[in-house]
């Protein structure tokens, strides 16, 4: 029987396959590295799958008969941005599950990495900018829990 993590790792290393980050690296390596940030089992599946409803043909149904836990589903679905969704109202989704809460936070501590940049331009820099407000925000709401 195939662990969650082993399948996580299966399916969103296909499903970015050719996806390249901002840098020109191989996209997996961000989900990767974000899911080596984390401690938790759980925390870590989610972190590998955070992208892949969003940024590929994968769906919250897919992860479903694919034979993820109800728990990892759901934090997938909360962390996954919803085409024209407001981002106040994205982060307050956020903030709601604990496991896409602490998995965000790792996501956006990698993503403010601008050493990820090789020639980072003033909008990339305003993004970072911005990243950093909203994860002080985030650390915030998972000190108080």
């Amino acid at each position: 029987m195939i662990n969650e993590y082993e399948l996580a790792y299966r399916l969103a290393s296909k499903a970015h396959k050719g996806q390249k980050d901002k840098g020109g690296e191989d996209y997996f390596k961000h989900p990767l590295t974000v899911s080596n940030k984390l401690s938790g089992d759980k925390e870590k599946v989610v972190a590998l799958l955070h992208d892949v409803v969003e940024d590929t043909d994968v769906t919250v149904n897919d992860l479903k008969e694919a034979g993820f836990s109800d728990e990892v589903v759901s934090a997938v679905s909360t962390i996954t941005k919803k085409a024209g969704e407001d981002y106040e109202e994205y982060l307050n989704r956020v903030k709601q599950n604990p496991i896409a809460l602490r998995v965000k936070i790792a996501d956006m501590e990698h993503n403010s990495d601008i050493s990820r940049i090789p020639n980072p331009t003033e909008k990339d820099l305003n993004r970072l900018e911005k990243y950093k407000i909203r994860l002080r925000e985030l650390r915030e709401v998972l000190e108080t829990r």
